[in-house]
């Protein structure tokens, strides 16, 4: 995926001449993403976006709300256009972007991603740990239902993040170190 480097027809250049300031985080629910990304780009001296707090910003319901309300067809086309909102913006601070469990499993989104160059990170651990970690947060979360469709869910979702440039393991490391490693695996120095 990171070497890539055709561009959208319709992108602004400003956003192409950027993006290599983005890191988007991928990976299942309750694998770090929103965490990780916040302590990385602290440790970067970055900004940090979690897409589903844009897209219950841009849609002004909760993303809990927009699954009972219109299904999560409906919640794609969110998610998506918040993305490609997101990637267009012309700031030019660098970012840390948190990605939903299913944003990298949409196709357009993927290839948004693609083809704008983006630098993925695919943050993994076991299932159970998984689990274990969204049953522990106490978040509602619309797809989580029992363990069995927990973990076919991530079964099928699993070859899709595999496909980000990057692939972490997170069982058993410390937030830090896990931003840390990140942040050495894209040979990025941490902002002093």
């Amino acid at each position: 995926m990171g070497n890539q480097s055709a561009s959208l027809p319709h992108a602004d250049p400003s956003v192409h001449k950027r993006i290599s300031d983005v890191i988007i985080l991928v990976g299942f629910m309750g694998a770090g993403k929103t965490t990780v990304g916040a302590e990385l780009a602290r440790l970067l001296g970055w900004s940090f976006e979690d897409l589903d707090d844009r897209i219950q910003s841009r849609e002004g319901r909760t993303i809990e709300e927009i699954f009972r309300d219109a299904g999560e067809t409906e919640f794609r086309r969110c998610e998506h256009l918040a993305l490609r909102e997101l990637l267009s913006e012309p700031e030019s601070d660098c970012r840390v972007i948190a990605l939903g469990g299913g944003a990298f499993a949409q196709e357009k989104n993927v290839s948004l991603l693609q083809d704008m160059n983006v630098r993925s990170v695919f943050l993994d651990a076991p299932i159970e740990e998984l689990f274990r970690r969204c049953q522990q947060q106490g978040l509602h979360r619309p797809l989580r239902q029992d363990e069995a469709h927990f973990r076919r869910l991530y079964e099928s979702r699993a070859p899709l993040y595999r496909a980000a440039t990057f692939h972490v393991e997170t069982n058993g490391k410390a937030v830090p170190q896990i931003a840390a490693e990140i942040a050495r695996t894209l040979g990025i120095s941490p902002s002093k």
